[in-house]
């Protein structure tokens, strides 16, 4: 994965590893007990940072059940949001699909094709609910409304469209806040056009992703007594 890639670059050191959660979380359960085999018995095995930027609650319990059928010493990062980086690269993403303009230098906006943005995220409710903060920073950089919704949850992208047009907000753009695998492709093209908006592309490795990676990685870093031993 390109976000693997960008981490890298920067930190060599670490022994960084991309595991799909495709089958349910098999093949975390196997990497976790084969990190652990080459660990110190008294020491942490690993670090995973889940590649979601909010609350997900299929991603996590699969990751926390990897973790139990391991038997693994893991540590488990917050996910990559709320965090002022993504709302930056979600500004991004929109300039690059002409839904907004921004100041090269400062990444502000300057003036705007839409009246209003919605954040599109998957992981049902509590994910909508945790795309809120975002938003608001998405807002303060756009200076427009922007409201939270889910793909596969309340509110849905039709209600965020509704509640926007309430307040006279009739041109929408919709942009993903995913990185990328967690929603499927196909949907968040069918929610844009069912309420008539124009669709960014998904956050995927923007430089801001790989970031926040490691601001998550080096956290529990500093948390973990011993940690240090990881980066052999």
């Amino acid at each position: 994965m390109e976000v693997a890639s960008i981490v890298r670059i920067d930190n060599p050191q670490i022994d960084l590893r991309i595991v799909s959660l495709a089958d349910g979380g098999a093949d975390l359960t196997k990497e976790f007990a084969s990190i652990s085999a080459q660990r110190p018995a008294d020491g942490p095995a690993a670090v995973v940072v889940p590649l979601v930027t909010g609350p997900h609650p299929r991603v996590l319990r699969a990751v926390r059940d990897a973790v139990t059928q391991s038997e693994a010493a893991v540590k488990i990062t917050d996910p990559l949001g709320p965090h002022p980086l993504l709302a930056e690269a979600l500004h991004v993403r929109l300039a690059e699909a002409g839904l907004a303009r921004a100041d090269r230098m400062r990444l502000f906006n300057v003036s705007s094709p839409v009246d209003g943005i919605i954040v599109a995220t998957a992981g049902g409710d509590e994910a909508a609910r945790g795309a809120d903060a975002t938003a608001v920073l998405l807002a303060a950089r756009l200076t427009l409304p922007v409201v939270p919704a889910a793909l596969d949850g309340q509110p849905s992208v039709r209600d965020a469209a509704e509640r926007l047009r309430n307040i006279g907000a009739n041109r929408l753009a919709m942009v993903p806040y995913v990185i990328g695998p967690e929603a499927d492709r196909d949907r968040i093209t069918t929610a844009a056009e069912s309420i008539g908006a124009g669709c960014a592309e998904p956050l995927g490795a923007h430089e801001s992703v790989a970031r926040m990676v490691c601001v998550r990685y080096g956290a529990a870093f500093g948390e973990i007594e011993g940690f240090d031993d990881l980066s052999d």
